[in-house]
């Protein structure tokens, strides 16, 4: 029995036309686009999130200059095997003048010697090497095969992005061909579920299609390949602001139990775990802030978890973030204070910083009286002092009241 191709391969762009959401490096004037142009290929790593197209680049690129294609996992091969093919290749490029492109998945799972280990063929460009990565190379990879090769950010996909993918699926000729019908609602269930990885909303759409009654897809199909519950949830619409409201609100009035249902709603329901972790922070600071110092680190701290470790592991960050401020003080003190100060600052006069505020490096500056009359803090018992550090048109205006 012959196991079939998967869909997320069979339809896997044929041209860098097709990629989508990597408009910043493949479009007009990319740094991508211009090595194509140019007919110049560099060796490099490709940083993204999975499924936005790391692999498919790398095949592309050597579809379009003519290279031999080698792929590897760092996860599975060993740095003996990855050496044998390089000097292979190197003896190739030699003999025969053709360029291989040798590229790893998980690039970052080699350790600084393994890593080490490519430099000489990088050094000599007798190959091309393509990384793919999850990871930040700047942590995950030695800075001297960083100097050596140059580093593309990817994009995740967008919603919309998904949605156009699965229905290429569903049309393309060596995919579906049109043989099913996908309703309105199972395409965007597809689409939230996947969290911008093409290959598991591929995935979700052939498995759909094999447990399709009367070739129809719908979201009843979905949700019992996928074994999970479509929630009543638009990224994009007004339920996306509706729900980020009931749990802003929930949070403010230090209910932990409904803050923790609205944050299920939102990850369950396909909502990016950083746009949460953002919401988050802003809200230890606009309604927290001073009353619990502690809350900022705590929230900054979750949404480096769930940068650090992903889903579904960082969302035990979140719930734990959102429980704290839940449970925290509120003062939104250093919120309204500053809102006062920047309403000054955009509407008042722009006056000049009084001269005794102002550093003096200079010798002119000096005769200037940059700094004169300025009164150490310091140099007063409990380092207070009483002296003016408003502009003339606002002595004496107050923004911060503590409480």
């Amino acid at each position: 029995m012959t196991t079939p191709t998967p869909l997320a391969d069979t339809i896997r762009p044929e041209s860098f036309e097709e990629i989508l959401g990597q408009d910043h490096v493949l479009g007009t004037g990319g740094p991508i686009r211009r090595q194509i142009d140019q007919g110049r290929l560099f060796s490099m790593v490709l940083f993204g999130p999975p499924g936005c197209g790391k692999t498919t680049l790398a095949r592309l690129f050597a579809k379009t200059f003519d290279a031999d294609f080698i792929s590897f996992s760092a996860a599975t091969s060993g740095i003996a095997e990855i050496k044998k093919f390089m000097a292979e290749t190197e003896k190739r490029k030699h003999l025969y003048n053709r360029d291989t492109i040798i590229f790893i998945d998980e690039i970052h799972r080699f350790n600084k010697a393994q890593q080490d280990a490519f430099l000489p063929y990088l050094e000599k460009g007798s190959v091309i090497l393509i990384g793919a990565t999850t990871e930040n190379p700047s942590f995950e990879l030695n800075s001297s095969l960083l100097s050596r090769v140059k580093v593309y950010m990817l994009h995740p996909l967008s919603f919309e992005n998904m949605k156009q993918i699965v229905l290429r699926g569903l049309s393309a000729d060596n995919g579906l061909a049109n043989r099913f019908r996908l309703t309105d609602e199972a395409l965007d269930f597809i689409a939230n579920i996947s969290d911008g990885d093409a290959r598991v909303a591929l995935n979700a759409l052939e498995l759909a299609s094999l447990a399709a009654k009367d070739k129809t897809i719908d979201i009843h199909t979905v949700e019992d390949v996928v074994q999970k519950k479509a929630l009543k949830y638009d990224k994009q619409g007004e339920e996306h602001y509706n729900l980020i409201s009931a749990l802003h609100k929930s949070l403010r009035g230090s209910n932990a139990d409904a803050a923790l249902y609205w944050l299920a709603r939102m990850l369950e329901g396909g909502e990016d775990p950083l746009y949460i972790a953002r919401r988050l922070v802003r809200f230890a600071v606009e309604d927290v802030g001073k009353a619990d110092p502690n809350a900022l680190v705590i929230a900054v701290a979750a949404k480096d978890a769930v940068h650090f470790i992903g889903r579904p592991e960082g969302d035990l960050a979140l719930a734990q973030c959102v429980v704290y401020l839940a449970g925290a003080r509120k003062s939104n003190a250093v919120y309204t204070a500053y809102e006062a100060a920047k309403e000054d600052a955009l509407k008042t006069l722009a006056e000049p910083v009084p001269l005794h505020l102002r550093n003096a490096p200079t010798g002119l500056m000096k005769k200037l009286g940059y700094g004169k009359d300025y009164k150490y803090p310091h140099n007063f018992p409990d380092a207070r002092v009483d002296q003016e550090y408003m502009p003339e048109n606002l002595k004496g205006q107050t923004y911060f009241k503590d409480g």
